[in-house]
């Protein structure tokens, strides 16, 4: 059933979308990740052009990320403080990221950008995951793993402009979290992730916090940094195509059900390597995309 998308200017299979949107919210569900750098990818190779991809990918990402946070918030495991300092860094992120956005756009230089972006990332994530999904299935086959406490006092703890987090026990300068929540912003804006790949990290380890209240908090600052994005784009640079994004979203919301079901009864660590293999993949083929001559050597344009 092919499906018309205005903003897109192009013709797709609707039940492929849904198809996609489903896998990826499986892979959501089984993993506990947004997915959007997963999606952003597989938009590119049906032929969505990167620079809609980027902006309606962001504005499905809110709508995934707000039933989530709304179940930590109602649980009590999520910071509030500590999430609109991220949010702060994140809005003024992500301003940024939309202007460069913008003038790589005009300068027909963002889709090479965005394919080279998505190639390092991706590279990078599915290393790091499949070397650390490994480590852990051989920790499992150990008698005993020698505790590694996961925080130290370091040199950001003697940072100004301190600020007690209660929720998270804590009392660290306000400027991490800024910075962090600047960079997620940035990576929402020019690559349609919401970054919580990054930040979840970041906040255990160079923050400090306690994982009980990561995930939600990250939740809360992936909905409002998202949807500042997703408006920013729309005014901006006219590339939220809200047809893909509800046919994506809807695919999504059934996936996410199946996949939460099948990561309660299947090994973690093998799933994990699992993901890092699709991830290595899926950058792969986009490497391959970015070197490999095109079938058409020619475009087609307006000439001045």
């Amino acid at each position: 059933m092919q499906i018309y998308l205005p903003i897109a200017e192009v013709s797709v299979n609707a039940l492929l979308l849904l198809g996609l949107g489903g896998v990826v919210g499986i892979l959501s569900g089984m993993f506990g990740v947004g997915g959007g750098f997963l999606m952003t990818p597989l938009l590119f190779f049906i032929g969505i052009p990167p620079t809609i991809a980027v902006a309606t990918e962001a504005n499905q990402i809110v709508a995934s990320s707000v039933s989530g946070a709304l179940a930590h918030f109602r649980r009590r495991s999520l910071d509030i403080l500590m999430g609109l300092i991220l949010v702060a860094g994140g809005v003024i992120g992500a301003a940024i990221g939309v202007q460069v956005f913008a003038l790589l756009k005009a300068a027909g230089q963002v889709d090479t950008l965005v394919r080279i972006g998505y190639v390092v990332l991706l590279g990078i994530i599915g290393s790091l995951m499949l070397i650390e999904s490994v480590r852990a299935i051989r920790r499992t086959h150990q008698d005993s793993t020698p505790l590694r406490k996961l925080h130290q006092h370091n040199w950001i703890h003697g940072l100004p402009f301190k600020i007690k987090f209660r929720s998270s026990g804590l009392y660290i300068s306000a400027i991490p979290p800024l910075l962090i929540g600047a960079m997620v912003g940035v990576l929402a804006a020019i690559m349609g992730v919401g970054g919580g790949f990054i930040m979840v990290p970041a906040m255990i380890y160079i923050l400090g916090m306690p994982t009980k209240v990561v995930i939600g908090t990250s939740l809360f600052q992936i909905t409002f940094v998202t949807a500042f994005t997703t408006v920013l784009h729309a005014t901006t640079n006219q590339t939220v195509d809200i047809a893909l994004a509800f046919l994506l979203f809807l695919g999504g919301v059934v996936g996410a059900q199946i996949g939460a079901r099948l990561g309660v009864k299947l090994p973690a660590e093998q799933l994990r390597v699992f993901l890092a293999i699709i991830v290595i993949g899926v950058c792969g083929k986009l490497a391959m995309d970015l070197l490999l001559q095109p079938s058409e050597l020619y475009s087609l344009g307006d000439r001045l």
